[in-house]
């Protein structure tokens, strides 16, 4: 059994950013904020290897294909805040972070189901922004009308 490609694209941005992070981490650079915008890479590739998917199967409707690219994107930026979810609390919970708030955008004690839902939406933009970059960047190759 196959599974969609909007899935199996979504993982493969799970898998970056998850991979991305605890390298980060590894390297002690985990405190540099501008490398966390960084991940917004890993979206681009997935959608962009969502829709390359979906032009060689002949599909050149563009609505579809926006869903196709918005449904991946999503999923990947679900899979990585549960991902970060379960992390922190095998890191500690809201202590482990209270050492990402310092450097990112919260103030006080955020508990960690505040942090990740605030990612959460985060993604989400990021992934309406990128789905809508990645139609234009195709624009030509598909039908509008």
């Amino acid at each position: 059994m196959n599974l969609p490609k909007e899935i199996t694209n979504g993982f493969l941005i799970f898998l970056g950013i998850g991979i991305y992070f605890l390298l980060m981490s590894l390297l002690g650079l985990s405190h540099l904020f501008y490398l966390r915008t960084l991940n917004v890479f890993f979206i681009f590739y997935g959608v962009n290897r969502t829709m390359q998917m979906n032009l060689k199967e002949g599909e050149t409707n563009f609505v579809s294909n926006a869903v196709s690219a918005m449904t991946t994107s999503v999923v990947g930026v679900s899979f990585s805040v549960l991902g970060l979810l379960i992390y922190s609390y095998a890191r500690g919970g809201d202590a482990y972070v209270e050492t990402l708030s310092k450097t990112f955008m919260f103030g006080g004690d955020p508990s960690v189901p505040t942090y990740c839902i605030c990612l959460l939406f985060e993604g989400l933009a990021s992934s309406v922004i990128v789905t809508l970059m990645m139609m234009l960047y195709w624009n030509n190759k598909y039908v509008a009308d």
